[in-house]
């Protein structure tokens, strides 16, 4: 099992930036993909980011050029900065883990972009 544990969220304006943690309590070298998946009220959860195990990444539409994702194996720690944030951003970002073929889920951490 691998348990996940986001933080880095909170309230920013318009425009600033915030950088999302996930610390995995297994060693991301024996995981294969890690992502961000957001909720926002009302909304399905929908995929941001992923990263594979060979640095493979892949976004969401509506965050190229705004949203980076990386990990770091020996940290154990997977991130999303996210630059340029607009108010539609705000929603619960999710950590996920890719681990023998089963999905783990982090408990959630609010982002919340206002002004």
């Amino acid at each position: 099992q691998v348990q996940l544990v986001e933080s880095g969220g909170g309230l920013v304006q318009p425009g600033g930036s915030l950088r999302l943690s996930c610390a995995a309590s297994r060693s991301l070298f024996s995981i294969n993909a890690m992502g961000w998946y957001r909720q926002a009220p009302g909304k399905q959860r929908e995929l941001v980011a992923r990263i594979t195990g060979i640095r493979t990444t892949n976004y969401a539409d509506s965050v190229k050029g705004r949203f980076t994702i990386s990990r770091d194996n020996a940290q154990n720690t997977a991130y999303l900065q996210m630059n340029r944030l607009r108010p539609e951003d705000t929603a619960v970002y999710y950590c996920t883990a890719d681990y023998r073929l089963n999905d783990y889920w982090g408990q959630g951490t609010q982002v919340t972009v206002s002004s």
